[in-house]
């Protein structure tokens, strides 16, 4: 049975906007998304907003709803009361380019910056076989479909524009720690993700996992593993002595 919402939407530029309130329908076992698509059809057609495949998978509809960030196209307008108000506002972290859409473009420079995947130079195809056991902990890294909420979420950069530079974020510290996991890979990345990706940076408070659309364990499966990674490097006695060793 259809309702009428209350919707606040922040509608602007770079140059600065506000909220403004709208009233539209809503019909059952809508989303969010759902309700934005209304709104341009039907009071406000220069509304801009990113979107793709309204399924979950290419993570292209990302925002902030009642100050969580979201999928716009995996909220279910039934998670609110009919008389609430629902707030959607673009992602607070990266800049505003109009309306809802953001320049998710600091992600993409990340992205470069890390070596890719480097088998042996002598490896030929047929040559190696991973273990099932291999497979299926790099594989709940891959589920990732980019939508960068857990960058956007991630404090160390949510609130200080300053980090931004020094530190990657949750999504590409995850992509390092699947390529340090992979039993192919001949690279060694653990240097680059202390001091050059800011893992130090990270304090653990699952914030990323919390926002993940895909329920990838960020914090426990990929990155406390990295930085026990390089803890072992850097302060285990024996790793060190090793390390002197094996440079003579």
């Amino acid at each position: 049975m259809g309702y009428d919402a209350e919707f606040r939407v922040w509608r602007g530029d770079q140059d600065g906007g506000a909220l403004e309130d709208f009233t539209v329908e809503v019909n059952e076992g809508e989303v969010v998304l759902d309700i934005i698509h209304r709104l341009q059809a039907t009071q406000a057609p220069d509304l801009a907003v990113r979107w793709n495949c309204k399924a979950g998978k290419c993570g292209s509809c990302s925002a902030e709803v009642n100050g969580r960030p979201r999928l716009l196209c995996m909220t279910r307008m039934s998670t609110f009361r009919p008389d609430e108000v629902v707030t959607v506002t673009p992602m607070r972290t990266f800049p505003v380019i109009r309306d809802l859409v953001t320049d998710v473009s600091f992600n993409y420079e990340k992205a470069r910056q890390i070596p890719s995947f480097t088998p042996p130079a002598d490896l030929k195809p047929g040559d190696y076989r991973m273990r099932q056991v291999d497979v299926e902990r790099s594989q709940e890294f891959r589920k990732c479909i980019e939508c960068f909420l857990c960058q956007n979420t991630c404090h160390v950069v949510r609130d200080h524009e300053e980090n931004k530079e020094a530190f990657a974020g949750p999504r590409f510290l995850m992509r390092i720690a699947e390529l340090e996991m992979h039993p192919l890979d001949t690279a060694d990345r653990r240097e680059l993700a202390q001091d050059e990706q800011g893992l130090g940076f990270c304090n653990i408070t699952k914030c990323c996992t919390e926002v993940c659309p895909e329920h990838i364990k960020i914090t426990d499966n990929a990155l406390i593993p990295l930085k026990e990674r390089v803890a072992d490097r850097k302060y285990d006695p024996l790793v060190w002595l090793g390390n002197k060793l094996f440079r003579r």
